[in-house]
């Protein structure tokens, strides 16, 4: 994305294709779901326990596959700078959102990569230290990477809603799914 106001944050449109993407969706559902938030979730690597905000003890699935593949992809098309460790698939019906928020300083590395699958929805950053709020639309395969001040400066949040402002009007929403990308924080 060029241009954009979020310093650090890179945005590509369809980084996978449509048939890659929907091969990649039918696997994720075939994976087993687990429902400790209002949306189902998915962990590989390494758990992350929402109520304490950390990386949890309990062991979570190695990364399956598909993840591996995508983050050596990641990995050599230079959007990480190490090894992925832990990846959380979230799914998301029309009308849930998430919360703004900045994934977790002590436990995550400094880059977050995330895949948006199925439905586009729009992402909202907003600066810890300013009013300044910028709206990203994340379009289905595309890929969104929060690195520098992107990644530790600026909340991310998607509204919970049905619908999201368009260039022609309102879009409505389908059931996403994000599969984000982590490395554990050193030490």
């Amino acid at each position: 994305m060029d241009g954009c106001p979020v310093p650090g944050l890179r945005y590509v449109a369809n980084w996978i294709a449509p048939e890659t993407a929907a091969r990649l969706l039918s696997t994720i559902d075939g994976e087993t779901w687990a429902s400790p938030l209002r949306r189902r979730v998915q962990h590989y690597g390494h758990r992350y326990d929402y109520g304490s905000r950390n990386v949890d003890s309990e062991p979570a699935p190695a990364l399956p596959v598909w993840a591996g593949d995508l983050a050596t992809r990641l990995l050599d098309e230079g959007f990480t700078d190490n090894p992925t460790e832990q990846v959380i698939v979230n799914e998301y019906l029309p009308g849930q959102g998430i919360s703004a928020h900045i994934d977790s300083v002590a436990q995550f590395g400094p880059v977050v990569a995330a895949i948006s699958l199925g439905s586009r929805c729009v992402m909202d950053f907003g600066h810890l230290d300013s009013p300044a709020k910028v709206s990203v639309p994340l379009e289905p395969n595309s890929l969104c990477v929060m690195a520098g001040d992107a990644r530790y400066r600026w909340r991310h949040a998607i509204a919970a809603r049905k619908t999201d402002p368009g260039p022609s009007g309102r879009i409505p929403r389908q059931r996403r799914v994000s599969v984000t990308f982590r490395t554990l924080a050193a030490g």
